[in-house]
């Protein structure tokens, strides 16, 4: 692969800057009024605008996906083909955690038949981990990529030089965080044994 670098780098600190004011929406922005399928598309395409423009041409979620979640209890059942708060809620943390956890992990996050009043305490906490995770992501991108960006920030061992390494280190960091959060779900009601321990 070889990328420009010089374009990268600005690209990157254009999305800076973005993911620095990006919010998911308040619980009480979000609309609970009922909206048809195309309704909850759009909308979702617009509280998920951080995502590269590519994978939203790309329709990073169906009406054929929202479908099959519903059928497989992933979420709950829309009202008379209509869409609420609650529902749009479950497509949200679906959607901005499909990249790195199975859709049958995410049950674990937010169970199907929980009221909606538990569901917007899990949705509130998620929001702010949201947040407070993407401020700790520019963080670490740009002591990471801190001489491919030019920043006055120290370069660390791990830091990049080029767009190529930044790549591959980026989807390893992926990778690895996936299984992170993947095993430490597994753990739910587990009881500590020396077994579990010694388990990989």
């Amino acid at each position: 692969m070889h990328y420009d670098n010089e374009l990268v780098a600005g690209k990157l600190r254009r999305w800076e800057k973005y993911l620095n004011d990006y919010r998911l929406p308040d619980w009480e922005s979000i609309p609970d009024f009922g909206l048809y399928m195309e309704q909850v598309l759009a909308l979702l395409t617009e509280y998920l605008d951080y995502l590269p423009p590519e994978i939203k041409e790309e329709r990073f979620i169906t009406a054929a996906t929202i479908n099959n979640y519903v059928r497989n209890k992933f979420m709950p059942e829309p009202r008379k083909k209509k869409y609420y708060r609650v529902h749009i809620v479950y497509l949200i943390m679906i959607c901005t955690l499909k990249q790195s956890l199975s859709i049958a992990t995410l049950q674990k996050m937010i169970p199907v038949g929980i009221s909606e009043a538990e569901v917007k305490e899990i949705y509130d906490a998620y929001a702010l981990r949201h947040r407070v995770a993407a401020e700790y992501f520019v963080r670490q991108v740009r002591m990471i990529a801190a001489p491919l960006l030019g920043h006055d920030e120290r370069a660390v061992d791990e830091s990049v030089r080029s767009a190529d390494d930044l790549i591959s280190l980026s989807a390893i960091l992926s990778g690895l965080c996936g299984l992170l959060a993947e095993k430490l779900l597994l753990l739910d009601g587990v009881p500590l044994t020396d077994d579990a321990v010694r388990l990989p």
